[in-house]
């Protein structure tokens, strides 16, 4: 899927490019930065939900830089790997054309998750879990499009 010494773009695609779609562009970022080309986006995009950069700063990596980004941002680009991260993003993700690959990986909703939460450290017990399972999918993506890191 990769051409030698090229690095395949990535888009992570979510609803609100808020969270999960931002933990997996920055674990992408982290992880497989000789590979992958990662950028986000949301359908209809949120602000950067503050517990997700807090549950990414716990792991050692700060997306406080990052901002959540339109889809629509993104009309043109030649993606070579498009990965929804949640349900929404899913059925009303834009057809990437030249896209060579496209996953769907639901991951749970963590802000969604944390509503009932009754403290700060209760809600980041959902963000934490989604983080990880975030990372594990990001370092076997190698091997599920066949690239070589």
């Amino acid at each position: 899927m990769q051409d030698a010494g090229k690095k395949i773009k990535a888009l992570f695609l979510c609803a609100g490019n808020s969270c999960r779609s931002q933990m997996a562009e920055a674990w992408a970022r982290v992880l497989l930065a000789d590979i992958i080309e990662p950028y986000s986006a949301g359908t209809a995009p949120k602000v950067l939900d503050p517990l997700a950069i807090d549950a990414m700063i716990e792991a050692g990596v700060d997306i406080s830089g990052q901002r959540s980004k339109s889809v629509d941002d993104f009309k043109g680009t030649a993606f070579g790997l498009v990965v929804t991260v949640c349900s929404a993003a899913d059925e009303n993700c834009p057809v990437f054309t030249g896209a060579k690959r496209n996953i769907h990986a639901p991951f749970d909703d963590p802000p969604r998750l944390a509503k009932g939460a009754k403290t700060r450290e209760e809600a980041l017990t959902h963000y934490r879990r989604v983080r990880d399972e975030i990372r594990e999918f990001i370092a076997g993506l190698p091997e599920m499009i066949g690239a070589e890191k």
